[in-house]
């Protein structure tokens, strides 16, 4: 059954509309709508452009109302451009992301395990999932898919200790996978895995407050490893450190001080959960002669160790893609105004810690991961409880194509959204200056 969205104005009568930065794509297609916003919410959107110009898109639905019943994504298909969507499947996991293998289209993700699913007919059908892993605890968002010398790299998270109760964070390894595009990458012999290193141990002296770290302000709040601390003062709470949502890159630049001339070296970039906003958390994985991957912290050239770098929106979770037209690396993250209110004067509406805004997307642009320039704001909500923020893109031509977890005044919270959205940047290249 073919289910075509009506286009959706965005909120009236927004500050951001009348001001010198207007939002390039505020006007949205609802392609996901929860039934029951205040006990199911729809996460997880995932978009995939294909050379035929077909758009792929995913999102799950959990909530209070499917108690027993584990998370199930919806797999969606376009092809007039996002304007109508046609439901072609729904499989049984959580954090998924969309990626392309040659003439395979996968969905890969977990149900505690990995999981992954394929379609061999450009979307139109999927297999049942087949597990990857057994007895692991696996954690991710639909972050970016890497492609080079005919392999697919991604990052999934494992949960390699249970010494956190609560948000686990700091407790997560970011793993790069590899596999050959030729393979059958629903089977688990055809995936390599990087060495693990967690949060936790990458992190020097967490067990004394991370006595270690001084000087720029992280954590922001005090933070008690393993344990949740209360933020004095205030209902808010602050988890112990850590970092989640993890993005694969290369160096493209040759003058880049990390340039890896082999081509055998990645770079991990994930959201940094510290309190604050304005750094990412970083690590780089190396492929050895004979195949195997190793994770490790980078370094600066002084040869001091960096953990986080840089990052205008880290704090929350972003989309990075590699632009072979323009030489840059495109940023879709959530911008942050008020990280340095009280927390006891944020209004009961707002979720979670002040760096915890989630109302509005907007886009920057690099050449080379560090120095971001803002590229303009996507698109905002009306107010604070509301949300545009885990989006995904993907390149469309001379255009990006936006998928969206979004929430309005129905929903639970800006955390806990009713609504998927599509947006278009027209023209994208063109923001470059």
């Amino acid at each position: 059954m073919r289910i075509a969205f009506a286009l959706a104005a965005a909120c009236q009568g927004m500050a951001a509309a009348a001001g010198p930065v207007r939002p390039l794509a505020q006007e949205f297609v609802v392609v996901g709508e929860s039934p029951d916003p205040k006990t199911i919410s729809l996460f997880t959107p995932a978009l995939l452009r294909l050379p035929s110009g077909r758009l792929v898109a995913s999102y799950e639905a959990s909530g209070a109302a499917r108690i027993g019943e584990k998370p199930f994504a919806a797999i969606l298909t376009s092809d007039d451009g996002g304007k109508t969507w046609t439901r072609r499947g729904m499989v049984r996991m959580t954090h998924g992301r969309l990626f392309a293998a040659g003439k395979v289209l996968y969905y890969l993700g977990h149900e505690g395990d990995l999981r992954a699913a394929r379609s061999d007919d450009s979307g139109l059908t999927w297999s049942e999932p087949r597990a990857l892993t057994s007895g692991q605890s696996w954690h991710a968002t639909s972050a970016n898919v890497w492609h080079a010398r005919g392999q697919v790299y991604l990052v999934m998270e494992r949960r390699v200790t249970r010494a956190i109760q609560g948000w686990s964070v700091g407790e997560l390894a970011p793993v790069l996978m590899r596999g050959a595009e030729t393979a059958d990458l629903t089977r688990l012999e055809n995936w390599i895995f990087a060495s693990e290193l967690s949060f936790a141990d990458a992190l020097p002296g967490q067990a004394q407050n991370y006595p270690a770290l001084d000087f720029f302000g992280v954590p922001f709040y005090q933070s008690d490893f393993p344990r949740t601390a209360a933020v004095p003062g205030s209902r808010a709470t602050m988890a112990p450190m850590g970092w989640l949502e993890t993005n694969v890159v290369q160096l493209m630049d040759r003058d880049h001080v990390w340039f890896d001339p082999s081509g055998h070296t990645f770079h991990l970039l994930a959201r940094a959960h510290t309190g604050g906003t304005g750094y990412a958390a970083l690590a780089k994985v190396v492929e050895r002669d004979d195949g195997t991957m190793v994770t490790s912290l980078e370094h600066a050239p002084s040869g001091r160790t960096m953990l986080f770098l840089p990052f205008p929106g880290g704090q929350m979770r972003f989309h990075v893609l590699y632009d072979e037209k323009t030489k840059l690396y495109w940023m879709l993250g959530s911008q942050s105004v008020d990280s340095m209110t009280r927390p006891e004067r944020l209004p009961a509406t707002r979720f979670g810690l002040p760096n915890n805004e989630r109302h509005r997307l907007v886009l920057h642009f690099s050449r080379n991961l560090v120095d971001w320039c803002f590229a303009g704001l996507i698109a905002a909500s009306a107010s604070p409880k509301d949300a545009r923020h885990y989006a995904c893109m993907d390149f469309d031509g001379d255009d990006l194509v936006i998928l969206s977890r979004s929430a309005d005044h129905r929903a639970r919270s800006a955390h806990d959204g009713n609504l998927i959205t599509f947006h278009r940047v027209r023209d994208f290249r063109a923001l470059v200056y």
